[in-house]
């Protein structure tokens, strides 16, 4: 067993001795990001600091709006929106929330350091209109401005001019700073100590404003790497929880002993991507220095060599839904099969493209992966490499951990990639402004990390984010994924589908976001 795999266990062993009857126990593959709450927009760094920073508006188990910190809304005019702050509600350091908190906490979002800046941009400027009322004056109708007022974490004014973090951090050219290691939220539970891939502890907040439903007193957070690992110390009863156990593992989990299953799907989309933009490609060896990627041809061909049923059944062990859709929720593209409808998987035919785009004999590419972001992201990325192969394509796999991978895609350092996009929000809005459209000041486009331009697609995707009229929108919509489709500026995989493992007496309540909401936890005994 690998070093950091007996570390790893060693400190879960730990952790089980200590344990009280009220300690949940989580166990992961990946470990947070960063405690900076508008720094990274990755589903497991936002699960772990949701449950210590609150947004204005809130879901419920169903994913429905609710009231957060806002007990009440309404929107006043066209273009603007009026938040009644919910009174009493303190920081962990007992600070009360006000309304300079809401004000200074969207500014903070559009710093160029942040990646909810698209989200933050969206919704306009705040203003205070006193103590516990703030105004939102939008540029632009946006039809799911409430879904974007709820992607946005608030944070302490006064905290963070006092540590010195009123920007975000700058996670993609390593930046430190005390918000990294350190939180100050409202939330239902406290940040006790953050060791980076090591462990997190929170313990509850007494002094939160909500009722809580579970009885969760501490949790502590581990990222254990090896899903073998992972697994041991569950069946062993050293962890409680698990939300990402391996597919393979599913089936065994469900026929053990003092563990259950608690199934689920996700809202989220798995692609590849490819850099569209530079004319030579930064990593790989092609015929006369071409970037092959630029050429529809090609991406197509990738495309369909891929024999997603094979991936599905031997990788992925059913927990997976195939699909053509651009969108992580099928809901997004109206459930519609001609925008949802995968191309069929057709050696003969890949060939042929490479043959008419110049490429019959191949060129070689390196495909950057995580390998502890997606359920079986390195296992995938292989998988791709021996399919590609067919196509005398020679890949060469550049598997690293999601703290390394993300900065990577940041700063576009890629020629052929993996990614994911989910969340609460099903519309389709989500995925269109920040992953597909030509990157484009106030944030529009930063995940687009393959760079490429679909002018049309982009002009309808534009118009789609301002039309107030629901049927002209949906038609827009549908356009711009048709149109992205037809260029192949991304190759869908599949929608993930995630259970969650668990003891046999943790009780916790699974989301299609695969949040895990810790004041919903309960733990028997």
């Amino acid at each position: 067993m690998r070093r950091w795999m007996v570390v790893a266990l060693l400190g879960v062993v730990g952790m089980a001795c200590g344990a009280s009857a009220q300690t949940l126990r989580w166990a992961g593959q990946g470990d947070p990001q960063t405690m900076d709450p508008h720094s990274q927009n990755e589903t497991l760094t936002n699960n772990v600091n949701s449950q210590i920073y609150e947004r204005l508006i809130t879901r419920d188990a169903r994913l429905a709006l609710v009231p957060g910190l806002a007990t009440s809304w309404a929107q006043t005019g066209p273009l603007t929106w009026r938040f009644k702050l919910r009174p009493g509600v303190r920081f962990h350091d007992g600070t009360p929330l006000t309304a300079d908190d809401v004000v200074f906490s969207m500014q903070r979002a559009k710093a160029p350091t942040s990646q909810v800046a698209v989200y933050a941009n969206a919704v306009g400027v705040a203003k205070r209109v006193d103590d516990l009322t703030v105004d939102f004056q939008l540029a632009a109708f946006d039809p799911i401005f409430l879904q974007h007022v709820e992607q946005l974490w608030i944070v302490s004014r006064k905290w963070c001019e006092a540590h010195h973090v009123t920007q975000p951090l700058d996670f993609k050219n390593k930046e430190e700073s005390f918000a990294a290691v350190n939180a100050n939220g409202t939330g239902p539970f406290m940040l006790v100590s953050r060791q980076p891939g090591i462990k997190t502890v929170l313990k509850r907040n007494p002094n939160w404003w909500n009722k809580f439903t579970g009885n969760v007193q501490e949790v502590v957070y581990t990222p254990i790497a090896s899903d073998a690992t992972r697994l041991a110390a569950l069946v062993s009863g050293e962890i409680d929880l698990v939300n990402d156990p391996a597919p393979r593992d599913v089936a065994r989990l469900r026929n053990t002993a003092g563990v259950k299953v608690i199934d689920g799907p996700e809202n989220r989309l798995v692609f590849i991507g490819m850099d569209q933009a530079r004319d030579k490609l930064l990593y790989g060896k092609v015929p006369a220095d071409k970037n092959p990627f630029k050429d529809q041809r090609v991406r197509r061909a990738l495309y369909q060599a891929i024999d997603i049923e094979a991936i599905k059944s031997k990788l992925m062990a059913g927990q997976s839904v195939p699909t053509g859709g651009l969108t992580p929720s099928a809901n997004a593209s109206f459930d519609d099969p001609a925008l949802q409808t995968r191309l069929p998987f057709d050696l003969a035919a890949a060939r042929k493209l490479m043959a008419d785009a110049g490429f019959a004999n191949g060129f070689e590419v390196t495909l950057d992966c995580p390998n502890n972001r997606y359920v079986n992201d390195e296992e995938i990325c292989t998988a791709l490499a021996s399919m590609w192969a067919q196509l005398k394509i020679k890949v060469k796999l550049n598997a690293m951990p999601r703290a390394l991978y993300f900065p990577k895609l940041e700063k576009l350092d890629t020629s052929l990639f993996m990614y994911g996009w989910g969340g609460s929000i099903t519309d389709a809005e989500v995925i269109l402004t920040p992953v597909f459209r030509n990157r484009g000041p106030k944030a529009v486009g930063d995940y687009n990390y393959g760079n490429f331009r679909n002018d049309k697609a982009d002009a309808l995707a534009a118009q789609s984010s301002v039309e107030q009229d629901a049927k002209k929108r949906e038609q827009l919509i549908r356009g711009a994924l048709a149109e992205l489709r037809e260029q192949v500026n991304i190759i869908p995989l599949h929608r993930q589908v995630i259970p969650w493992a668990a003891r046999a007496n943790v009780t916790p309540v699974h989301r299609p976001d695969n949040f895990v909401e810790l004041a919903w936890v309960q733990i028997s005994r």
